[in-house]
């Protein structure tokens, strides 16, 4: 069982990242131009070719990685679920995007990208839905 402390620390970091991760879903444009929202926008400072936003989404893939192998490895269902919720957050606004945006491409790039986009919706589905390990009871004599 976790310290109380660190469940407040995680329940307090979550929610600031959560509101990270609604306003550019929720307005993209706003979210460049003001974000943070106190100050000179900051990610709009760093202009059109964004190396940062290019790092955040790397860092943020590897983050989404080390939980999926982690869940893994440690083999609960409950992390495991987790997990795909953690992909499905991810995968779901990142695959609308591609099905919206693929129309430059040529026809067999737009279907490798809109499979290679979907597959990261359809796998933590099926992650969702694959019914928990059934453990048996001890026989009994």
């Amino acid at each position: 069982m976790q310290r109380t402390i660190t469940r407040v620390l995680l329940v307090v970091f979550g929610l600031v990242e959560a509101v990270v991760g609604i306003w550019p879903l929720v307005s993209p444009t706003g979210f460049y131009q003001d974000f943070p929202g106190f100050r000179t926008g900051w990610v709009a400072m760093d202009g059109p070719f964004n190396e940062h936003l290019l790092r955040d989404f790397g860092g943020l893939n590897l983050g989404l990685a080390a939980l999926l192998i982690g869940a893994a490895v440690i083999g609960t269902t409950a992390v495991a679920r987790l997990a795909a919720v953690s992909a499905l957050l991810f995968g779901v606004p990142h695959f609308l995007y591609h099905v919206g945006h693929v129309a430059h491409f040529e026809p067999i790039d737009q279907v490798l990208i809109n499979v290679t986009t979907g597959l990261g919706v359809l796998l933590p589905l099926a992650i969702l839905l694959l019914p928990a390990r059934r453990i048996s009871p001890p026989a009994t004599r």
